[in-house]
C-alpha cells in the first residue's frame, strides 16, 4: 500500500504574494517559490500555497455569501500573545467569537477565517 500525506493547503486570494508573506511570518515559514499567480510557503512538515484568483471575493464568517468553505486551526500556547502577533502582521479579529476562552477567530489579509486555540495537544 502507498503512503499518502497532506502535502499542501492552498488559499485563494487577489494578491498571493502579500498573503504568502503574512502566513510565512505568522507560522515562521519560508517562501520557497514565487510567481505572479502562485506562491509556496514551506512549513514544518507541509506547504501552504497562495493562488491568484481573478475577481476574488473573500468568504464571510460565520455565514454569508460566499460562506466559509474551510479554515485553519493553529495550535498555540498563549491565546493573547498569538492573537496580538497575528493582528500585528495584518490579521483582523472577527466580531463573532463562539468560545473566546479557548478559540480566537481571525481573518487573514485575504479574508480567510482561521482560529487560534489552546485546545489542540502537542
Amino acid at each position: 500500500m502507498t503512503t499518502i500525506r497532506l502535502g499542501s493547503v492552498s488559499l485563494d486570494s487577489a494578491d498571493p504574494i502579500a498573503l504568502a508573506s503574512f502566513w510565512a511570518n505568522l507560522l515562521n515559514g519560508e517562501i520557497i517559490y514565487t510567481s505572479d499567480d502562485f506562491v509556496a510557503v514551506k512549513l514544518k512538515g507541509t506547504w501552504l500555497s497562495t493562488l491568484r484568483v481573478e475577481n476574488y471575493v473573500p468568504p464571510e464568517w460565520p455565514g454569508g455569501t460566499p460562506p466559509k468553505q474551510m479554515h485553519l486551526d493553529l495550535a498555540v500556547d498563549d491565546l493573547e500573545a498569538a492573537e496580538l502577533f497575528a493582528i500585528q502582521l495584518g490579521a483582523v479579529k472577527t466580531e463573532f467569537q463562539p468560545q473566546p476562552e479557548h478559540w480566537r477567530v481571525l481573518l487573514d489579509p485575504a479574508g480567510h477565517p482561521f482560529c487560534l486555540t489552546t485546545m489542540i495537544p502537542d
